[in-house]
């Protein structure tokens, strides 16, 4: 797989960031989510650059071989979003295609709609793009989940969940990978939880791990997690007020670039807001839209879980746009 690719590091909004680069041909960036590194998109980097495409798909700063910054705001949308346009000039282009996972997507959605001379096209996984809300992500965590274990919440003091997730990193990547992809037997860890426990009370550990995550990308994961710790990822969460509040835009421009949204029918993510099912309009606020596929089966980790059919997917979408 390396020979695919090599990793390069490479200045960038203030910070030294890591990518995996291939080919050759217009850029498309990639971006991870949480917790997740560049290795993410290991399944997908050599097809798109063999099809035509140069590819770097980043550590996200706080992540892998690239910078973690101890400050909280050092992780606000403004930084991330001017992370992705530097590297769109680092590497000299004009526009990108951007595609992105998890927090990548919110990340790539937003830089799409508030940067739109720097964004050629844009593709969501799991995350769709939505129009901005009238109170913050975290004000709306209190209301819903104001008696209830959320892990949003759990997330924002500080050291807390840093603690847990590194005690066992090997152990507590294993259990949050299982516990929300489409493997796991059902989401009752994450109902009716005690509201003072921790993330990852009641989540199996499963042996042997389903087969999309091998014993080797464990360990690299494990190592690079081990090696960098868990502070610089969970600072993102702690910057969704400040978000709000500073960013007053995300959100609102509605993206008009052509769009993709990728997810699978069993994420976590589709059910956040208890009662709403989160995937019932992906194009509420993109007015071009041309590939929105639910993938049966599947949970949140769908680049890995199902990476042929994200491959074919964004491929599709993709020579349909040069055609």
């Amino acid at each position: 797989m390396h020979r695919l690719f090599h990793l390069e590091t490479f200045n960038t909004n203030g910070i030294r960031m890591r990518a995996a680069v291939a080919g050759s041909g217009p850029l498309i960036v990639m971006v991870h989510g949480w917790p997740e590194l560049w290795y993410s998109w290991r399944h997908q980097i050599g097809p798109l650059a063999k099809a035509g495409y140069k590819v770097a798909a980043i550590d996200v700063r706080g992540y892998g071989g690239s910078d973690k910054p101890y400050e909280i705001r050092a992780y606000d949308m403004q930084t991330m979003m001017a992370d992705i346009i530097g590297v769109i000039d680092h590497f000299g282009a004009d526009q990108a295609i951007l595609i992105g996972h998890d927090w990548g997507a919110p990340i790539c959605w937003n830089t799409a709609a508030l940067f739109p001379e720097r964004v050629s096209t844009v593709s969501g996984l799991s995350v769709p793009y939505r129009k901005r809300a009238t109170i913050s992500f975290p004000a709306l965590w209190e209301i819903f989940y104001k008696d209830r274990f959320f892990y949003q919440r759990y997330f924002q003091k500080e050291g807390v969940a840093e603690a847990e997730l590194e005690r066992d990193v090997g152990v507590s990547l294993r259990k949050f990978y299982y516990a929300i992809s489409g493997d796991a037997p059902n989401m009752d860890h994450w109902k009716n939880r005690d509201l003072d426990g921790g993330l990852l009370e009641g989540m199996p550990d499963p042996d042997p791990f389903p087969d999309w995550l091998t014993k080797d990308d464990l360990d690299y994961l494990t190592t690079e997690f081990t090696a960098g710790g868990f502070r610089g990822p969970l600072n993102r969460y702690r910057n969704q007020t400040v978000d709000f509040d500073e960013l007053p835009q995300m959100g609102v421009p509605p993206i008009h670039q052509p769009s993709c949204f990728i997810a699978g029918s069993d994420d976590l993510v589709r059910n956040l807001i208890p009662g709403h099912d989160g995937y019932v309009d992906p194009a509420e606020n993109c007015t071009n839209m041309r590939v929105c596929k639910i993938i049966a089966g599947k949970g949140h980790w769908i680049q890995q879980e199902a990476p042929d059919r994200v491959t074919d997917a964004l491929l599709g979408f993709l020579r349909n746009l040069r055609n």
